[in-house]
């Protein structure tokens, strides 16, 4: 019996002690879970609601609510809405996909030239290729945009020494996209040079020595023992990486502003993608509506194109 009181006393014991761990648990966790509820999720429930009505300058105290109407105007081509957001869309996933590549495989390149051994200034040249990473990305934009101005741009001043005419880098609708890809890039390789470079590291060298001994050239070297070790390591973060471009928000609107202009619709310019289209309807135009629309299908697709992309690479999956 005392055995049995023992044994009853000590279980009641812990399992007081588990409570009460784990409302402390739950109290540590608090500020973290508030600021979520503040910023994140309260917004995104807000979003959705607004996404549903009229809302508007005109419209603002007395909303109504219109049902699926925004929804369905996305790709009525007579409505505004549908001429932003087709032409905006192709745009963003042109821009997505285009700078993630280029990233990805700048990175990739200038990693595999850094990891080599017998470069004795490779410190060197790492320090230097990591200063468009260090140096803020406001600042950078911003001395870009001098830099490509059609009047006074110093690389226009540049191409003249070669008998160059100016590249209207920032009025044409094509140079300013590839103004803006190239910008981007810039701004972005560093990342993934950094992330190749250490998985270049992690890399075994008994691989390459086995791989020489059976006479394998440099390229088939990269093929079959570098390509598919760095990508399991770097596939995780592409797929954030095409995510962040999707909704890359600053590049578009510090370099651009969204332009040049279109003639059929004035929410949004030849640059701009969904989510710098989304800011301008919403705070420019005071359409609420329109840009709560908006961002509510900016959100499903970043997270089908991410679904997607983490089903077809297995990139998250566990291996037993």
């Amino acid at each position: 019996m005392s055995t049995g009181h023992m044994s009853l006393g000590h279980k009641t014991r812990k399992r007081g002690i588990g409570g009460k761990m784990q409302w402390s648990a739950y109290g540590y966790l608090s500020p973290a879970l508030i600021t979520i509820a503040i910023f994140s999720v309260v917004p995104t429930l807000l979003t959705i609601v607004v996404s549903f009505t009229n809302a508007s300058a005109i419209h603002f105290t007395n909303p109504s609510f219109v049902g699926f109407k925004n929804f369905a105007d996305l790709f009525n081509m007579n409505d505004p809405l549908a001429q932003v957001f087709i032409p905006t869309f192709i745009w963003t996933v042109t821009f997505a996909a285009v700078s993630t590549t280029l990233n990805y495989f700048l990175g990739l390149f200038l990693a595999v030239l850094l990891n080599n051994k017998n470069m004795k200034e490779s410190a060197i040249y790492r320090s230097i290729l990591i200063i468009p990473w260090a140096v803020p990305g406001l600042i950078s934009i911003l001395i870009w945009q001098g830099l490509l101005n059609q009047s006074y741009g110093q690389i226009n001043a540049l191409l003249h020494t070669f008998g160059i005419t100016d590249i209207p880098w920032l009025v044409s609708p094509f140079w300013a996209r590839v103004s803006v890809i190239m910008v981007n890039l810039w701004l972005s390789f560093p990342y993934m040079m950094t992330v190749c470079l250490g998985g270049l590291q992690a890399i075994p060298e008994e691989l390459y020595e086995a791989a020489g001994i059976d006479g394998a050239t440099f390229w088939q070297k990269f093929r079959f023992v570098t390509m598919p070790s760095i990508w399991k390591i770097s596939l995780p973060l592409l797929i954030p990486g095409f995510a962040y471009q999707f909704t890359n928000f600053n590049i578009i609107y510090l370099l651009t502003a969204g332009g040049p202009g279109r003639n059929s619709t004035q929410f949004a310019g030849y640059t701009d993608n969904l989510a710098s289209a989304i800011y301008k309807m919403s705070l420019q135009f005071s359409r609420y509506d329109l840009g709560a629309t908006l961002a509510v299908v900016l959100f499903v697709l970043v997270g089908v194109f991410s679904w997607i992309n983490m089903r077809a690479t297995g990139a998250f999956q566990e291996v037993d």
